[in-house]
């Protein structure tokens, strides 16, 4: 994926330009007082947390990205305003324009990660002691790209996740004729062996290829699915998603929203190196 930032908050010129005609006119100031700090210095406020893992409150004022309650509200305000979807669906488009997106087969996969306050999509992990968690949906492409993501408590079962996760995949346009949205294949571990969702997959014109049940491990499926995985492992290197701190679950979701954003603009990135 290329070499490390040394500063990896640091919002490049070229991200920028993506992001800023995506993000809602702010509203009038009601009350007078401090001037509004900057869309983009925000944004590095709000990267600083989510690749550091820092608490808001200990953000560092000394580096001009403002409180940390300023990022927090920034960040909230445009996830709800869809602003982490609209760029997923830039940078895709970006991607299949190049010809960068392998439709073939997709992956899907899931892990888990500790709640430190209970809240809504949080639940006791089967796996640590019934303790507080939540899971990680992923859906890649057959390079690990990811196509959708989502959240759930820790208890949840994958393959509920299944059709949701194909049904949040966006519409990707980017070459002549319709925008494209439904993959040839799709690979899963045996967490999802289940005829209702086989049966279901065909009929959506998607040909399931999910590893069963009681058989011996050796398929060969690894060979396909380990580009999910790596993903997941990518997500977690962002430090603010190892572990839920947000009781609200919309923040996370709007970390691992645009964690997933991050990823996929380094997919971008490469193209411009070649």
């Amino acid at each position: 994926m290329g070499k490390r930032q040394s500063r990896p908050w640091i919002v490049s010129d070229e991200l920028w330009s993506l992001i800023e005609p995506l993000l809602p006119e702010p509203g009038p100031k009601l009350v007078a007082g401090r001037p509004r700090v900057p869309d983009r210095q925000a944004l590095c406020g709000i990267l600083f947390v989510l690749h550091t893992g820092i608490q808001w409150e200990y953000l560092p004022q000394e580096l001009g990205f403002g409180s940390g309650m300023t990022c927090w509200r920034r960040l909230a305000a445009w996830n709800e305003a869809g602003v982490w979807e609209k760029l997923h669906r830039v940078l895709l488009k970006k991607l299949r324009s190049a010809k960068q997106l392998d439709w073939s087969r997709v992956v899907i996969d899931s892990s888990r990660a500790r709640a430190a306050r209970p809240g809504p999509k949080s639940g006791p992990s089967p796996v640590d002691r019934a303790r507080p968690g939540s899971k990680h949906h992923v859906l890649t492409d057959g390079q690990g790209i990811p196509l959708a993501v989502s959240l759930t408590g820790g208890n949840r079962n994958d393959v509920t996740q299944l059709l949701p996760l194909l049904d949040k995949v966006p519409p990707v346009a980017g070459v002549v004729g319709r925008p494209r949205r439904r993959p040839d294949m799709l690979f899963a571990d045996r967490g999802y062996d289940h005829d209702k969702y086989r049966r279901l997959l065909w009929k959506r014109g998607i040909r399931p290829v999910i590893a069963e049940r009681g058989q011996p491990h050796g398929s060969g499926l690894g060979i396909f699915r380990w580009v999910v995985e790596r993903t997941i492992s990518w997500l977690h290197g962002f430090r603010r998603l190892r572990i839920r701190w947000e009781r609200r679950d919309d923040i996370h979701e709007a970390f691992l929203g645009l964690a997933t954003c991050l990823i996929t603009h380094r997919h971008v990135q490469r193209l411009w190196d070649l």
